[in-house]
């Protein structure tokens, strides 16, 4: 079962998106079978900026109701959508136009990855062109005669062995690749929470006083190993990247094994570890 998550406001959204829309790449389905496919198709471009769907003569007819109960709260990209009696009509304002294929053909056309061809779209975008996605039936993918609409093929590498995947999640990947082709989201992030990263003052204060704490116990044996082992614990911590309360709470740590009861140090913007009682 698919787990459910809160949809967020699909107006918000489209006030964070990365490209301006009159240039971001239309989605067009040709010959789509089932509503609840354009629905889900309509979610997964939503996802990821897209709003420009176009329907070739869709099998159900149009406007459908399964497909607005599968959108889950992407109904925007529905009530746009658009509906044409031809792939030629529908393609006729593109100034390029990429199509979707997972079998080999007898075409000459260049072959792109997904990824490959998101930042061609994006690059063409920078020229003020327009450009569209072709995506075929279900059952049976596009037609040589709707292939033959397009400056390039776009495949997805996968699984020699089991590559099908249904429309939406075709869909899905593209978006997703050209969503990421304009995001500036870092690929690594660790949150702090909401405590900063300690600084180099406050860890060195913790080092010295773990060191001073191991030191008196007999930790370092024999003492001419003493450098390599306190090289060994300052680098696993500093890979950590600790944050000013997990040093605090280290240096807690450190007092209870110490046998002492802690007494917590004032708030402040630079605080001192917890101290001990006598």
């Amino acid at each position: 079962m698919e787990a459910v998550q809160e949809q967020p406001d699909p107006s918000d959204l489209m006030s964070d998106l990365m490209s301006p829309q009159e240039f971001a790449p239309a989605v067009i389905l040709v010959a789509p079978q089932l509503g609840e496919n354009i629905g889900m198709t309509a979610r997964a471009m939503l996802n990821c900026g897209l709003t420009d769907l176009r329907l070739v003569k869709p099998r159900d007819g149009w406007p459908n109701r399964d497909a607005v109960t599968a959108a889950a709260s992407a109904t925007e990209v529905l009530e746009k959508a658009r509906v044409y009696p031809s792939t030629g009509d529908a393609v006729a304002d593109l100034h390029r136009v990429y199509v979707t294929t997972g079998r080999n053909r007898e075409l000459v056309k260049p072959t792109l990855t997904a990824r490959a061809a998101a930042a061609e779209v994006h690059s063409l975008a920078g020229s003020d062109l327009r450009c569209g996605v072709l995506f075929g039936p279900e059952r049976t993918g596009l037609e040589n005669d709707d292939l033959a609409f397009g400056d390039a093929i776009i495949r997805i590498p996968l699984n020699p062995a089991y590559k099908s995947l249904n429309l939406a999640q075709a869909v899905l990947v593209f978006a997703y690749e050209w969503f990421q082709e304009g995001s500036e989201a870092p690929p690594r992030e660790v949150p702090s929470g909401n405590s900063p990263l300690a600084d180099r003052g406050m860890l060195v204060g913790f080092f010295e006083r773990l060191e001073g704490v191991l030191e008196e116990k007999g930790f370092f044996h024999p003492p001419e190993k003493r450098p390599a082992m306190v090289r060994n614990l300052r680098s696993f911590l500093l890979r950590a990247e600790p944050t000013e309360q997990e040093i605090r709470t280290l240096h807690g740590v450190l007092s209870a094994l110490l046998g002492a009861k802690v007494r917590r140090a004032p708030s402040a913007k630079r605080e001192e570890p917890d101290t001990l009682e006598n």
